[in-house]
């Protein structure tokens, strides 16, 4: 479509709404919220009744849309799979392969009709959809699950050729020229990034998407450990874990030891594979598909490799962050500290004045690790890294905002010439039975409207309010960036 011919679009943007999270089919899961469905359905109705500032619609969701690696799905009775299912994933749930993943978004819009309903009658309206990759949803990676989208919200009143022209997917941002610059922002999160954006690929077995080491630990630990919660590990430290642990009893914490074990030994043989030939094989498929990229996208390569040199090495990347990233390492230091130090108590008859010499050095050997390992482990919260970032990509990509998801916080922040902002989260769980109402965690509901209009470029950060609709949490302006009166669809 030309760019004389392409309709002006306003940008409604909201992320990490993790549809299908509490779908469990081996066991019981944290329930979500009975009201984000509706809030969220009420949302889309809202903007679907209200015309834009532009000619159309388009909606961007920065990535976790649907919660492929949390939920765990069995395959339907009778089913045959194309791809295997590994022990694991007979164990935890279907995993990344593409008909995996089919399946999985299959049970995710049965269990939320109404949310895809609207989405279908957005798009049947007219409107566009743009949706980011998140961690969460890598898995859009596959062009059968893309597909299958399309089919989801293609309904009597838009063929699906209209349905595939207006929904697009982005497996790393959005970007108008001048105006935004949107990625969900997971990749500068060192527990949750990807080395190889274009192919976000597992270098065990390329049929499947890597999880990332966060995700792991959410799939095989935190969603199977009663009582452990996605959120807060961020002022957890390893005494706050051991003692947590503890509390479980023998038979808990022996199943967490094994939990943790097996989810280890699985993210050391990922770490490992890629020095090996899938590993040479992944790497290969995201050249290409960058260079593809570029060229679909009328991009400079080089711009590109600037923009992702700016990503944090994900730390399960090598088997020694692996350890580090659950604290293996000072936990190997505490248990063997902690068994000298009974030791030398034991022998203090034989050893007389040496003992208080030895513990003394114990002690110190003991602190002077825990502390050089204590830095070697990067913050699990990303989001520091991520407002600090935003300056630079809005240098890389001129923008006045500069937008993200991930850490489910909604934030704005000057950057000087640009604003960054992040968009929280469309994501709650139901309370515990008992569990104080003031402690649950609930979400933001918050979306964003973004367009140029008068000379100046404009952002709306929105608070979805039950019965009431949207509530202004910030207005933000700025100068046009470039030249121009309006936002084209085309980049």
């Amino acid at each position: 479509m030309s760019s004389r011919t392409s309709p002006t679009e306003s940008l409604l943007v909201f992320s990490d709404v993790h549809l299908g999270s509490d779908l469990n089919d081996s066991g019981p899961s944290v329930a979500r919220s009975t009201l984000i469905d509706a809030d969220l359905a009420a949302m889309l109705a809202h903007y679907r009744a209200v015309a834009p500032p532009a000619d159309r619609w388009r909606l961007v969701i920065a990535g976790d849309f649907v919660d492929f690696v949390g939920m765990s799905i069995d395959p339907p009775e009778g089913d045959v799979l194309a791809t295997e299912p590994t022990p694991a994933e007979r164990a935890f749930g279907l995993g990344g392969a593409e008909d995996h993943v089919r399946l999985k978004l299959r049970r995710a819009a049965s269990r939320h009709p109404d949310v895809f309903a609207e989405l279908a009658a957005f798009v049947s309206q007219g409107n566009a959809v743009t949706f980011i990759s998140g961690n969460h949803d890598l898995e859009m990676y596959w062009s059968a699950v893309q597909e299958d989208f399309h089919a989801l919200l293609t309904t009597g009143e838009a063929t699906r050729e209209e349905v595939a022209e207006r929904v697009e997917f982005e497996p790393w941002f959005f970007h108008r020229a001048g105006l935004v610059y949107i990625e969900h922002g997971h990749q500068f999160d060192p527990f949750c990034a990807t080395p190889f954006v274009f192919a976000p690929l597992s270098p065990t077995d390329p049929r499947r998407v890597l999880q990332s080491l966060s995700d792991t630990l959410l799939r095989y630990i935190v969603r199977r450990t009663p009582g452990m919660k996605e959120y807060g590990h961020e002022n957890r430290g390893l005494t706050s874990y051991v003692s947590w642990g503890l509390g479980l009893g023998a038979r808990g914490t022996a199943r967490l030891f094994k939990r943790f074990f097996d989810a280890v030994v699985m993210l050391r043989e990922i770490a490992r594979a890629y020095d090996g030939p899938n590993g040479e094989l992944v790497r290969d498929e995201h050249e290409r598909r960058f260079a593809d990229h570029a060229r679909r996208k009328g991009l400079d390569e080089a711009r590109l490799r600037d923009a992702l040199a700016l990503h944090a090495p994900p730390i399960g990347r090598t088997p020694r962050g692996v350890l580090a990233s659950v604290m293996l390492d000072r936990l190997s230091v505490f248990v063997v500290m902690v068994v000298a130090i009974v030791a030398v108590a034991s022998l203090r008859t034989q050893l007389g004045g040496w003992a208080i010499h030895a513990t003394i050095g114990l002690l110190l050997a003991w602190t002077f690790l825990h502390v050089r390992l204590s830095r070697g482990r990067p913050d699990v919260d990303p989001a520091t890294v991520m407002s600090a970032r935003a300056s630079d990509l809005a240098k890389l990509f001129p923008a006045s905002f500069v937008v993200m998801g991930h850490t489910h916080v909604p934030t704005t922040k000057p950057l000087g010439g640009a604003t960054y902002i992040n968009l929280g989260s469309w994501a709650e769980e139901e309370p515990d039975p008992g569990e104080d109402q003031a402690k649950a965690y609930r979400a933001a509901r918050t979306h964003l409207v973004v367009h140029a209009a008068d000379g100046q470029h404009e952002a709306h950060l929105y608070a979805w309010k039950s019965g009431v609709g949207p509530c202004v949490l910030d207005a933000l302006v700025h100068p046009l960036r470039e030249p121009v009166a309006d936002v084209r669809a085309a980049s």
